[in-house]
């Protein structure tokens, strides 16, 4: 009894128990994913080591007043041009505003000359109503003269 005892705590053991097997699978299994993934790691560190590596060759000068001699004068360069655009649109506003200032004396003597026109035709209107009312009476003289004559 003692060997069936032992034979079916084998068997219950052997198909309750799944702990050994569960332990060999999962130890297999991170095995397996730590030495997949570390060579993916070391992979990835050493691109990183060499991208830091290249950066630090083309970024980093070794002659740092060389670098800012090098960025003032891109500085006094931008500057100078900012300074250029800035006199361009300067000149383009006050050459809008002489444009404007152009069109606005333009029309100022097309009304002075309209008015003087207008003033000249007064005038030579009053000046042929005194040559007529002159004329009368220059003819009316004329007469009166006519008729005291002693002709």
């Amino acid at each position: 009894m003692d060997k069936i005892a032992k034979d079916v705590g084998d068997i219950q053991s052997r198909l309750l128990d799944h702990r050994p097997v569960i332990n060999a699978e999962i130890r297999y299994f991170v095995r397996e994913f730590e030495e997949k993934r570390g060579h993916r790691e070391s992979r990835l560190l050493e691109n990183l080591n060499k991208i830091v590596t290249e950066t630090n060759e083309q970024m980093l000068p070794t002659d740092l007043e060389g670098m800012l001699s090098n960025v003032f004068t891109r500085l006094d360069a931008a500057n100078h041009m900012a300074e250029r655009v800035q006199q361009r649109e300067l000149e383009a506003q006050q050459s809008t505003q002489l444009q404007g200032s152009m069109e606005r004396l333009k029309e100022e003597w097309a009304e002075f000359l309209k008015e003087q026109q207008r003033l000249k035709e007064e005038v030579d209107e009053e000046h042929a109503k005194a040559v007529g009312k002159l004329s009368t009476t220059y003819n009316e003289k004329k007469k009166d003269l006519t008729k005291f004559s002693p002709l």
